[in-house]
C-alpha cells in the first residue's frame, strides 16, 4: 500500500467519525505524520493511534488532533493560537497551515528543539517557539484567539484564561489519568462557558521546565 494510500485511508476514517472541515481533512491528508515519529515506528504513522515520542510523552491519535483542531476553529479561521505542549510537533503542523500564527510551548528542551527541527523542514515558518512552563503560558504574545493544550491538567489553568481573547476557545483535557473529559471553553463578556467533548487519556501537563 503507498503512503498516499494510507493518508486517504485515515482521512476516510477521521471524516467516518464527524471530522467535516474540508481544509482540516486536506491538511490531515498531506502533512507527513511519520517525519514526526521515530523510524522504527513509521509503518504505523497513518495508524489512527497515540504514539510514543520519548521523554515519557506521546504524538496524539491523528482523531484527536483532528477533534481538538476542528473545534478550535468552529466559527472560522483564527489569526493567534497558543498551543501548550509542541511535543514532537505534529499538531503544530497541522495547526499551522489553518491559522495565521502559532505560538507553540514545550517544557522539555530537547524536544522543543527536534520539533522546532522539523517544522522548519517542512517550510512552516509562522510558529513562533518557547521553551518553558505551559502552566505560566505566553502573556507577551496575549490575548489569544485560541489555547490547544495537549496535556491534561487536574483542573483548568486560571493563567491561560486570563490569555484568552474575548470570544476565544481553549480545548483541552482535563482531570487525572483514567479519568479525563476533553473539553472547550468559550470566553464571553459574561466569563465563561464550558462543554464536555468526550472521554481522552493524555499524558499529565507538568509544570517547571526540563533541558
Amino acid at each position: 500500500m503507498t503512503s498516499q494510500r494510507t493518508r486517504d485511508r485515515l482521512v476516510a476514517r477521521l471524516s467516518d467519525q464527524g471530522i467535516d472541515n474540508i481544509a482540516l481533512l486536506d491538511v490531515m491528508r498531506s502533512t507527513p505524520r511519520h517525519v514526526f515519529i521515530d523510524e522504527a515506528l513509521s509503518h504505523r504513522a497513518y495508524e489512527d493511534a497515540a504514539l510514543p515520542i520519548g521523554q515519557g510523552q506521546t504524538i496524539s491519535q491523528p482523531f484527536i488532533v483532528a477533534l481538538m483542531t476542528q473545534v478550535l476553529l468552529s466559527h472560522g479561521k483564527l489569526d493567534s493560537v497558543l498551543e501548550v505542549g509542541t511535543g514532537c510537533g505534529y499538531q503544530t503542523a497541522v495547526l499551522s497551515q489553518l491559522v495565521k500564527r502559532v505560538c507553540t510551548m514545550e517544557r522539555i528542551g530537547s524536544l522543543q528543539e527536534g520539533a522546532e527541527q522539523r517544522l522548519r523542514q517542512l517550510g512552516l515558518r509562522n510558529i513562533e517557539y518557547r521553551h518553558g512552563d505551559g502552566y505560566v503560558g505566553w502573556k507577551a504574545r496575549a490575548p489569544f484567539d485560541g489555547i490547544i493544550i495537549t496535556a491534561a491538567p487536574r483542573e483548568i489553568p486560571k493563567m491561560l484564561l486570563a490569555q484568552l481573547a474575548l470570544g476565544g476557545k481553549m480545548v483541552l483535557p482535563v482531570g487525572e489519568d483514567g479519568n479525563q473529559a476533553l473539553q472547550v471553553i468559550t470566553k464571553t463578556a459574561e466569563g465563561f462557558d464550558t462543554e464536555p467533548l468526550i472521554p481522552v487519556r493524555f499524558v499529565p501537563l507538568q509544570s517547571g521546565i526540563l533541558a
